[in-house]
């Protein structure tokens, strides 16, 4: 008479398939992971950018003999680009932390209810090494904007 036994391959069989569950599962888990840190990084490194960018291509945007200038703000240095010869200018200015402009004729005095915030930053400077580079610090850095044209009233 024979007993009722149990395989000793069915556990085997069981083990394997439950041992390859879990290591897929923590794949998974390993991969959603890395997809959120990566994703998290690329947002960080866009935000960081486009404040350098935005700053970038306004000031390359009116690119003209004396287009950039300087004028004070509320909180410091004003950076000033002529929009061509029509008497306005975009200003960038920092006020309360945060990075504002202003288009307005180029002789009024800026008005900060009327200003447009761009990002927070606590720096704002900017410089004119050379009569076609212009150098723009925040808290992200510092951008290297060539000019095409030369000349202009930099910050000395």
């Amino acid at each position: 008479m024979k007993t009722k036994g149990r395989n000793p391959m069915a556990f085997y069989t069981i083990a394997v398939v439950g041992l390859f569950l879990a290591g897929f599962f923590l794949l998974v888990v390993f991969g959603a992971k890395s997809y959120s840190n990566t994703a998290a990084m690329q947002s960080e490194h866009m935000e960081m950018r486009a404040l350098s960018a935005y700053i970038a291509t306004s000031v390359k945007e009116c690119d003209a003999e004396d287009a950039v200038q300087e004028m004070q703000g509320p909180e410091g240095p004003a950076l000033v680009i002529a929009d061509g010869d029509t008497g306005y200018a975009k200003r960038i200015f920092l006020s309360g932390g945060e990075l504002m402009e202003d288009y307005a004729l180029m002789e009024d005095a800026i008005n900060l209810e009327e200003a447009n915030p761009i990002a927070e930053t606590k720096v704002f400077e900017f410089e004119r090494p050379a009569d076609n580079l212009l150098l723009v610090t925040t808290d992200e850095g510092t951008t290297r904007i060539t000019l095409r044209s030369e000349g202009g009233e930099g910050h000395e």
